[in-house]
């Protein structure tokens, strides 16, 4: 970037930065939503409340499918070549 482009450009300055922020921020939030190990957890932890008792079959099924459809989803994201 010459002298010129910098002096004229340097208005926008603050907007690049803004966006520059904005997009860390997203690549954040998309890498810990897309991270496989907390429905991992909350699979152990399901199958432990089925054990102890505190939920029945039904709910257990409801939520085991509502968690392994949430890790294909995370499997397909990753999968998926970036642009």
């Amino acid at each position: 970037m010459g002298l010129l482009t910098g002096i004229l450009t340097f208005p926008l300055a603050p907007l690049r930065t803004t966006l520059w922020a904005a997009e860390q921020v997203l690549n954040a939030a998309e890498a810990e939503y897309y991270d496989p190990a907390p429905v991992r957890q909350a699979l152990v932890e399901l199958e432990r409340a089925l054990l102890d008792g505190r939920i029945d079959e039904d709910e257990y099924d409801r939520r085991e499918d509502e968690l392994l459809d949430r890790l294909d989803e995370i499997t397909t994201r990753r999968r998926a070549p970036r642009p």
